[in-house]
Parts: structure tokens; sequence; C-alpha cells
């Protein structure tokens, strides 16, 4: 085997690392993962994720996890109403959705990211990850690269795979490429405890998501397995934004006010959402990878999802192509097809480009047809398809 008597540290415990790290032991081969989190009960926030019967679902079969994931999803969860500005209903698939119809490539099944961690946690073995590695840089030594890490400690590594997401460190030793501003940012909104503190909008999502558009602007929410709601905000801006725009982002009557002033043909039904922010709101400008980005591959680095190709949300293919990252690179790594691992990483890289380029251009498309001035029509033609 092509990895024998090779160390592999995969850099970043998302699920894109972890599926790989997992894909990677069933076939023998010597992992690490060294995540940044201080330990395994770090608190991991994010909406929930979809995963996908081509992308995320079919990494999952392959290692062996999908009925470990049919015991932790969300029935339910994907079901989804659109809605304007004025919470008025035009699309929902409450009394239709199907709890669980696992094969169909319109099944989107929701868990959250701490249970899809603690899942792939639970079938590596024993000491795969290396906790508190924030990874700070990196140096070749002979064919063998030396890791540093911010709490002083070091690793050596024959392979070494970037899964440590956008803002990657590990990128720029592959190659210069950089993300464009796509001319959208995200404030990310976290409410406990929904069903006392905001008992409308708890009601309005009814244990599934809300999509609400109006004015070129959108508000995209849904419920955690916990009781909570993650909320985005989203709308076009310029690129400096977040930074400039004199914000206290922990204050809750500014962010009110601040709703109330950019998003002035919103209903007051929205206000509750502003009124129960329990933590620091989030800015988020969207970012996108070049669609013909191209790097020379070598034989001992290679990257995975958000480090390779960062896309906006609006798919829903973010965590998807990342395990499919995985599988795809696990494969080629371990078959008989590829004589050495930079012909496995080549064919791997050149494959991961191509769709990766398709999903981040669907991605980028949604998100302009989201904040259009037809977005609300424009999503209900989308979903009446399927």
């Amino acid at each position: 085997m092509k990895l024998e008597n090779k160390q592999i540290a995969i850099v970043g415990g998302g699920p894109g690392g972890l599926t790989l790290a997992r894909l990677l032991q069933l076939k023998g081969a010597n992992v690490k993962v060294y995540e940044r989190d201080f330990n395994k009960d770090a608190r991991v926030q994010g909406s929930p994720l979809d995963l996908h019967e081509e992308s995320g679902l079919a990494a999952l079969r392959k290692a062996n996890l999908i009925e470990e994931f049919k015991k932790n999803f969300r029935p339910g969860a994907d079901k989804k109403i659109i809605v304007n500005e004025n919470a008025t209903i035009f699309f929902s698939d409450h009394e239709t959705k199907v709890e669980e119809d696992f094969g169909n490539k319109y099944f989107r099944p929701e868990i959250d990211r701490g249970p899809l961690r603690q899942m792939l946690l639970e079938s590596l073995q024993r000491d795969t990850v290396v906790w508190d590695s924030h990874f700070i840089s990196m140096e070749k030594q002979n064919d063998v690269w030396l890791l540093h890490f911010k709490n002083g400690r070091y690793a050596y590594a024959d392979l070494v795979i970037a899964s440590d997401g956008a803002n990657s460190k590990i990128r720029p030793y592959l190659t210069d490429v950089k993300a464009f501003y796509t001319g959208i940012t995200m404030l990310e909104i976290n409410i406990y405890n929904a069903e006392k503190l905001t008992p409308q909008i708890n009601a309005m999502l009814n244990g599934g998501k809300v999509m609400a558009f109006g004015n070129s602007k959108c508000l995209l929410g849904g419920q955690k397995g916990n009781g909570d709601l993650g909320f985005y905000a989203s709308f076009k801006t310029d690129e400096s934004w977040a930074t400039n725009n004199g914000l206290d982002y922990g204050n809750k009557t500014q962010l009110l006010n601040w709703f109330k002033s950019e998003y002035p043909e919103w209903s007051n039904v929205w206000y509750e959402i502003f009124e129960n922010i329990n933590a620091p709101v989030i800015p988020r400008p969207i970012y996108c990878m070049p669609f013909d980005q191209n790097w020379k591959a070598l034989s001992n680095l290679t990257m995975l999802g958000d480090a390779a190709h960062a896309m906006p949300p609006f798919a829903g293919e973010g965590a998807n192509m990342a395990m499919l990252d995985a599988l795809e690179l696990s494969e080629c790594l371990t078959a008989d097809k590829h004589h050495t691992v930079q012909e496995a990483i080549s064919f791997y890289e050149t494959q991961m480009r191509k769709r990766a380029a398709v999903a981040a251009k669907d991605s980028v498309e949604n998100g302009e047809r989201m904040h259009s001035d037809t977005a609300l029509h424009e999503m209900l033609t989308m979903f009446g398809q399927h």
C-alpha cells in the first residue's frame, strides 16, 4: 500500500477531516488529526447540516456509519416554509415531508454538528485526535513535514492534509490563489431556549426551517436539537461592512435598531429574534474560491473542504463537498490504480476542483437569486420543482 509506514497528519477536525481519518483507518493507515479545540467537549457552533445522498451520506456509507447516522439525525428537521417579509407563508412541506426516505436523492436529512462530530470521533481509534493543536506553521525536513502548534508542541508527518477551513493556514503552502468576496454578508444569530424566549418564531418554525425573502434581503433560520434557534440575516453590502459599520455585536438594542433601519419593510414579527439574542452575533462576509483555480500537485500535501474550495452556503454543499473529498481522497490514496502518492493526489485534486467548481458556481448563482428583487418567486419556483 502506498501509505505503508507513512504518518498522515490531518489538520482540522471538522466533518471532512474526521471522515477522512475514519476511512483511512479502515484501510490500515496511520493517521493523526490535529484539532485546535481544547477537547472533545468544546461547544460546536453553527447551524445543523443537511447531508446529501451522493456526497455526505455516500461517505458515511463507505465509513460503515450510516446506521449510526440514522440513530442521530433529526427526523423532520429538514421540513421548511418559505415566507415573505411579512411572514406570510407561500410554501410549506410540513404536511408532505417524509421523515425518513434514505436513498431518495431529494431527501436531505439534518443532523446537529455536535452529534455528527461525536459519532465520527467514536468511530476512530483511541488517541487519533490530538486536541489543543492550533496549527501555526510547518517546514520541510527532507521528505517529511515538521508541524508547529501554538502550545509549543510539534509533530512530524510524511503526508499533510489540510482540513482547516476557509481561513486555512496550510493552503498557502500549496497555492497563492485567494477567494473573492461574493458581495453578500451574513449575520449569524443564536437564540437559546427559543420556546420560552421567542414563542412566535419558534411556533412558526415548528421544528423545521424558515426562508424569508423580501426587498433583496433574507432571513434564514432553523431549530437545533437542543431547542436553540440559529438565524442568519443575509444581505448585499461592501466587503468592509463587517468591520466598519460601528455596531456593537453584543448589544441587542443596537442590533434591533439596525434591523429596523436596514430591513424597514419587514414586519415587526421578526423583532423577536433581535430582542432575544443570547450571544454576540457573528458577521460573516461570504467568500468563494475562483471556479478556475489550479495548482501543481505535491507528493506530501493536499487539502479538502473549505480549505480547498470555500464556497457560499446557498446550496448546502459545504460539508457535503468536504465529506465527498474525504471519500474520494481516501480511495485514491489506498487503491492500486495509482502507483505513487503524488499520482493519487494529482488525480484526486483534478477531479475535486472540477466538481467543486460546479457546486461553487451553483452556490454563487443561488446567492444572487436569493438576494434579488424576485427572490421569493425564484425560490418558490425552485422548490416547487421538487
